[in-house]
């Protein structure tokens, strides 16, 4: 069949959907309000597809706090502030914790792992990870000191440059891999390991990749997408590639399992397998063990390298925080290893990685919530099945929280005698039940990275560099790419 007939095959197919969807006015009498949809299109024309969140973030002006959008022929309600999300996402918790169907992920991980699925599985799946991450030190000494023994490792290998400019920072996502691969597989690889490269590559690619309008468009239009080429083909197969390595890891991990003697969340996944229960057969099975490690290790990778990345270019464009910074880690650590027990001395450090944080905005908008049954949300009806979107963009932007959202302000988190100040709108992880599972894991990855280099390094932009602070394209936000100078203080 001819291209051009099969493409208005499906176009028609998505009319008459549309058509029929809203022959049921009643479903959506008091949904919402919100920009008027476009047939078959929806409200596409007027959104930033390579950054949804800013078109969010102007129609909550118009609109609210809570809002519909229609993208193709499916109604979603956004929603923005922190008294809003927090009302969602932490009082209605039950109805907003599921995930919706997502066409790019459920093709690839058939709602198995923890980041997409829902139900029992989910239950048993996040239950088991927080219990292993626990007991494999999230939160405790035994990983702290892993961390530092990295954080030692990023240093001589940032003393290699010798205060030359570079703009490769791959080894400093290699120190924060390292970290949830000694969790999940109990190794360490070294910056240069090809393997550890390749992975990193393939999942840096398609966090970039599902930020394009193409992949956008996917999950908008799949029966039309999946016969077009385009980004998203890469992204299966980069998906493909990653689940196969981690498949060869645990089968050669299954080899030499001893469940006395249980080295890694994948042993203690194999030994669930061996257990015999029902629960064993029914969710400790290889599918969603591929996934899971997959999720973790995406999870875990990516956001506190980016958090990192954004706090060097921050520093380099304001050396005077720098400065500030690195005075008190003289007072307060001086030539010690920087230890979590530190943070509670040193105000002004915590005001600074909460900023970077804040600023970096790295995940502008969760990952998308479902409601699970029909409810009355804030005097609205949201019929079951809708798909939530909460934009945590929108609290970071909120001069009611913030008093200078637009600038890198450290004293966002400050009082007045120079105290560190909590804000409770500060939820760079979310809330509520599908919170990040790894978010006592990333602070502290985070504090201990950024004072260990800012205690050995000064930063400085490579002479003449223009440094931009508008994020980069790609799902999450990260830095675009600049070079910096590492210049040895001890």
């Amino acid at each position: 069949m001819d291209l051009a007939i099969i493409l208005l095959s499906i176009i028609v197919v998505i009319f008459l959907a549309n058509v029929f969807r809203n022959q049921n006015p009643g479903k959506y009498s008091n949904f919402p309000p919100g920009p008027k949809p476009l047939p078959i299109l929806g409200n596409i024309p007027m959104m930033d597809m390579s950054k949804p969140y800013k078109t969010f973030y102007q129609l909550s002006k118009q609109y609210g706090s809570i809002f519909s959008i229609q993208m193709g022929t499916t109604k979603m309600v956004v929603l923005c502030g922190y008294d809003t999300i927090k009302d969602a996402l932490i009082n209605n918790a039950e109805v907003f914790s599921d995930r919706p169907r997502n066409p790019l992920f459920t093709d690839s991980t058939r709602d198995h792992g923890i980041v997409f699925a829902n139900g029992e599985n989910w239950k048993v799946m996040r239950r088991f990870t927080l219990s292993t991450l626990r007991d494999y030190g999230m939160g405790k000494r035994t990983i702290e000191n892993k961390i530092i023994e990295e954080a030692e490792c990023l240093v001589q290998k940032l003393k290699s440059y010798e205060g030359k400019p570079f703009g490769n920072f791959s080894s400093i996502t290699g120190a924060v891999t390292n970290i949830i691969v000694a969790i999940l597989l109990s190794k360490r690889f070294d910056y240069e390991d090809p393997t550890i490269l390749r992975i990193v590559s393939l999942v840096n690619e398609n966090l970039r990749l599902l930020g394009s309008p193409w992949v956008r468009l996917y999950n908008v239009f799949p029966a039309l997408m999946d016969r077009l080429p385009g980004p998203h083909r890469t992204v299966f197969k980069n998906l493909r590639e990653f689940h196969r390595f981690i498949r060869a890891t645990f089968t050669e991990y299954k080899q030499q399992l001893d469940v006395n003697d249980q080295r890694n969340l994948i042993d203690a996944f194999l030994a669930k397998q061996q257990e015999g229960k029902q629960e064993s057969t029914e969710y400790f099975h290889n599918e969603n063990l591929t996934v899971l490690v997959g999720d973790l290790f995406g999870a875990g990778m990516e956001t506190t390298s980016t958090t990192l990345r954004w706090g060097l270019l921050l520093m380099i464009k304001y050396p005077e925080i720098q400065k500030k910074v690195q005075n008190e880690i003289d007072k307060v650590i001086g030539l010690a290893q920087p230890q979590m027990e530190h943070r509670k001395h040193m105000p002004y450090t915590d005001a600074v990685v909460h900023e970077i944080q804040r600023f970096g905005d790295v995940a502008p908008t969760t990952v998308p919530h479902v409601a699970s049954q029909d409810v009355t949300f804030r005097g609205y009806s949201i019929p079951k099945g809708t798909i939530i979107i909460s934009v945590l963009h929108s609290i970071h932007k909120d001069r009611g929280y913030f008093e200078k959202p637009d600038e890198f302000y450290p004293e966002h988190f400050l009082d007045s005698e120079g105290n560190f100040r909590k804000n409770e709108a500060f939820i760079p992880f979310s809330i509520g039940k599908r919170s990040c599972a790894g978010e006592t894991l990333a602070k502290m990855e985070i504090f201990l990275f950024f004072t260990t280099l800012l205690q050995n390094f000064t930063f400085k932009a490579r002479p003449g560099a223009h440094l931009d602070l508008t994020p980069a394209l790609g799902s999450t936000n990260s830095p675009k790419p600049f070079e910096i100078c590492a210049i040895p203080r001890i």
